[in-house]
């Protein structure tokens, strides 16, 4: 099918969202932006991309003063930028990116708070990806070659911290059903069949325009 949809995927750790997000790029011919963003932002920055690795998806304190203050704008660019952390900068960095493409193409976005950040625009399916902890801790024990017994804990501090993430930056509940147009408990399915129920969900939603 063609795609006329930015589609954004929030994800629980171990959900599969990421692996679900790239199969649905490929199948619907259109970029697929993930860690992808931190490789643009640090080429805009010249800041290193490992760099950004290491902050990537964390907050800090600092931003909520900056912006209260008239440090930084969005709309008129990046007036004081060296004096954030890191967390802070990407973060800019990224909102930014993603609205420029926002404006040019349609594309797959995971996590970054896309669908908080391109709330203002009608051509968004926001996607929230979840499942059981027991499949999602087997998950994260079988990709990231970490003990069975700590794979729970790693899920959990991870999730925390998109939570802490996403709630910072964007002021609303992460994972909180209101957010999203569509929730996919993918306990039971592969990435590919829940890329498949969205874009079935799509289909629903074309033939309804």
């Amino acid at each position: 099918m063609s795609c006329s949809k930015i589609i954004t995927i929030t994800r629980q750790y171990g959900s599969g969202g990421h692996d679900t997000g790239k199969i649905l790029s490929d199948k619907l011919g259109i970029p697929f932006y993930d860690k992808e963003l931190i490789s643009l932002a640090a080429k805009e920055s010249g800041i290193s991309p490992e760099v950004f690795a290491k902050a990537d998806e964390k907050m800090t304190n600092s931003l909520l003063y900056t912006l209260s203050t008239g440090l930084y704008n969005y709309g008129n660019g990046f007036s004081a930028m060296g004096d954030l952390p890191m967390n802070d900068q990407l973060y800019i960095l990224q909102h930014k990116i993603i609205k420029e493409k926002a404006e040019k193409e349609v594309f797959v976005v995971v996590g970054r708070c896309a669908d908080y950040i391109l709330k203002e625009y009608d051509n968004v399916v926001k996607v929230f990806i979840y499942a059981d902890l027991e499949v999602r801790a087997k998950r994260a024990a079988e990709r990231k070659d970490i003990e069975p017994s700590r794979a729970r804990q790693a899920v959990s501090k991870t999730d925390k911290n998109r939570a802490n993430y996403y709630s910072f930056y964007s002021g609303q509940k992460w994972g909180a059903p209101e957010n999203y147009d569509l929730c996919i408990n993918s306990t039971h399915l592969t990435p590919e069949q829940a890329a498949d129920l969205i874009i079935d969900y799509m289909k629903i939603l074309d033939n309804q325009s």
